[in-house]
């Protein structure tokens, strides 16, 4: 009764294509933003902040541009974590060598930067697929962390190849504290997956789909595959490029190329998979679930074993909280392989029939 459209008519083709058409999704996508920008702030103390929802919202960022690539283009790829190092380290570059471009132009450029190498590495996808075209990504994995770490250049010749994050200036301010580096990050990350959700539904989008779900048939009604490949390994690797920057300036603080390895784009593949391969959602669920779940597990654990007096080895902790985080994965998979979103949706056609049976 809450959810349905009942009385809601679309009287131009404008209302009809709106990214949110139903009043009940604008409505809740509106108060989400104002809690997001307004409550979160002045509620959030430091930890929750900088630890928790900082990273959150950056890694779904991340899960996003892979989300672009792998769910919607049908193209897997092993190397996110690579892009990321390569927004990282470019946005700290262009910063240090040209500071008159300010932050934003910055990140832009890293990101695109990490489009470029993207597209390299998106050659294979012309001619190999599935596991082979991830094999070959895996490469730009080993490849970027090797030139990092090899040409002193990009880490401006740190002996042990870590870098300082510059501070972050925005229209002269310098942002500081944790509430303004989530702001920072929350704005770029809501622009680029309302941009995300735009660009599904546009030509591009519905070519991406296309190609993935048969890029046969695509080819022969008329849909160029090296662009439309390219172009997805270039969109891609921007969003990647745009957190990986995040990830430098307003998560860490201080990188090295040790912290984009293998283990970051499994998980990030995982986010996408638990999520949901496709829907803008699902890398948003995905990154909750991936990022927030251990702590609230590692609490509920800390809280159980001091209510019984108990007192738990902290390698005991950890190792049970892989075992049951495992499991959880093991599970959501099995019930529901289309990931989390997929629940959301179902949950979503309940609400329009409830409280009739169907």
């Amino acid at each position: 009764m809450l959810y349905r459209e009942a009385g809601q008519f679309k009287s131009s083709y404008g209302e009809d294509q709106q990214i949110f058409p139903i009043r009940q999704d604008r409505i809740a996508i509106a108060l989400l933003l104002v809690v997001a920008f307004v409550v979160v702030p002045l509620v959030g103390n430091q930890y929750w902040l900088s630890a928790l929802i900082t990273p959150f919202l950056i890694f779904a960022l991340a899960a996003l541009g892979l989300n672009i690539l792998t769910g919607y283009a049908g193209q897997l790829s092993l190397g996110t974590a690579a892009f990321m190092a390569v927004g990282a380290f470019m946005a700290y570059n262009f910063v240090l060598r040209m500071p008159w471009l300010g932050v934003i132009p910055s990140f832009v450029l890293a990101g695109l930067c990490a489009a470029l190498v993207g597209v390299v590495f998106g050659l294979p996808s012309l001619r190999i697929k599935g596991f082979y075209l991830a094999v070959a990504t895996l490469a730009c994995q080993f490849f970027v962390l090797w030139v990092i770490q090899r040409w002193g250049w990009i880490t401006n010749n740190s002996a042990s190849g870590v870098i300082t994050a510059q501070t972050i200036t925005l229209f002269g301010y310098p942002l500081t504290s944790p509430a303004a580096k989530y702001l920072f990050t929350l704005s770029v990350v809501v622009v680029l997956a309302l941009a995300a959700k735009n660009l599904m539904r546009s030509e591009t989008g519905r070519a991406f789909m296309a190609v993935r779900d048969m890029d046969v048939a695509a080819s022969v009604i008329g849909i160029p595959m090296m662009k439309t490949k390219l172009l997805a390994f270039a969109i891609s690797s921007f969003y990647c490029g745009v957190a990986g920057a995040l990830y430098a300036y307003t998560y860490l603080g201080t990188v090295e190329p040790e912290a984009f390895t293998l283990d970051l784009s499994f998980r990030v593949l995982f986010m996408i998979i638990i999520g949901g391969v496709g829907p803008i959602l699902g890398s948003f669920l995905g990154a909750a679930f991936i990022t927030l779940f251990p702590i609230l597990l590692n609490l509920a654990t800390s809280g159980v074993s001091h209510a019984l007096g108990i007192e738990v080895p902290h390698a005991m902790v950890s190792n049970l909280e892989l075992i049951v985080f495992g499991s959880l994965i093991i599970f959501f998979l099995i019930v529901e392989p289309s990931g989390l979103a997929r629940l959301w949706q179902i949950t979503k056609e309940k609400l329009r029939l409830w409280p009739f049976p169907h």
